[in-house]
């Protein structure tokens, strides 16, 4: 299994993004993830840059493969954009990017002023969104006339060797399904070994499985509960929230219903690493290849350096 940093662009700004990359590198991180939002989940978080100039830095300061997780193409930006933004990508990152893509929130894709559609529907413009940007990968002018989007007499000019692979998210049956037929492979963020096997046996074979988990790395696992608690109480609200809640604002009072000690159940507090290696044996035994963890909280460093020494030796 190979195992990444998540940079996470909510609550990280973005010269300390590129501070986390090079001590992951030097640590001995094989990858990276990096969020792309338009507005954190809950103001406490506090950050939110363009992803896409954070990843054109990246390029100029650590040499390891990124993902983005995940980018929504369907909305708030036209997939012939982000098809441009992706080769641009993946030509400083010397083909080392992988572009994730998924259906979107509510949270990121509302802010001009159009409607959000019902899942089924976004789940077509999804398929859709990567049909126009392979076209555009091909390096000839596109025209094209679908259902939700409308490419006239475009062409992407800067392109790497190869198209980027496109890894697609799907956390329902429909979604995974998706990603089974038109994905290059699959991204999830839950240890279901459900999810994964559905994926592979309705198309996805023997692609990539990516996923990532939380941490709040502190002296005590209490601190890192109240961290865990400050930074992301929105990580414990159930069901299609997340996808329908329109601002930081109504995640804040959604998560007036989340308790403490709920956090354990989704971040790894702390800074023992038997925990850290049962989680990540987690998403071994549900079958994914790859596994991402993001810090949470000001203490980035100690859990970059629990992993360099104690974490990923034992890994290997």
């Amino acid at each position: 299994m190979r195992i990444g940093y998540f940079l996470s662009s909510e609550e990280y700004a973005p010269a300390e993004l590129l501070a986390q990359a090079r001590a992951a590198e030097r640590a001995g991180f094989a990858a990276l993830w990096i969020s792309d939002h338009y507005h954190p989940w809950v103001d406490a978080q506090g950050q939110s840059s363009f992803v896409w100039s954070t990843i054109g830095a990246l390029s100029q300061v650590c040499s390891l493969p990124v993902t983005t997780a995940v980018t929504c193409p369907t909305v708030r930006l036209h997939p012939a954009v982000i098809a441009q933004a992706a080769a641009t990508s993946a030509v400083l990152h010397s083909g080392r990017f992988v572009l994730g893509v998924g259906s979107g929130e509510a949270l990121n894709e509302h802010i001009l002023g159009g409607p959000w559609p019902q899942t089924d529907v976004r789940l077509r413009m999804l398929e859709e969104a990567v049909e126009v940007i392979r076209q555009l990968w091909r390096g000839r002018f596109v025209n094209h006339y679908g259902e939700h989007y409308t490419v006239q007499h475009a062409r992407v000019y800067t392109l790497p060797d190869a198209p980027p692979p496109i890894y697609v998210s799907g956390f329902g049956p429909k979604s995974i399904d998706l990603a089974a037929r038109i994905g290059d492979g699959y991204i999830s963020v839950k240890p279901d070994p459900e999810m994964v096997r559905r994926f592979r046996d309705n198309g996805g074979g023997d692609k990539p499985c990516q996923a990532a988990f939380k941490a709040a790395y502190a002296d005590s696992e209490a601190e890192g509960v109240r961290l865990a608690y400050e930074k992301w109480p929105n990580e414990g609200l159930p069901g299609e929230l997340s996808r329908v809640l329109a601002s930081p604002r109504h995640f804040e009072q959604a998560a007036q219903l989340v308790r403490p000690e709920m956090m354990k159940e989704f971040f790894v507090c702390g800074k023992n690493p038997d925990a850290h290696l049962e989680m990540i044996d987690k998403y071994a035994q549900a079958g994914f290849d790859e596994v991402y963890v993001t810090n949470t909280g000001p203490n980035w460093q100690g859990l970059i350096d629990l992993y360099q020494r104690e974490v990923l030796p034992r890994l290997r």
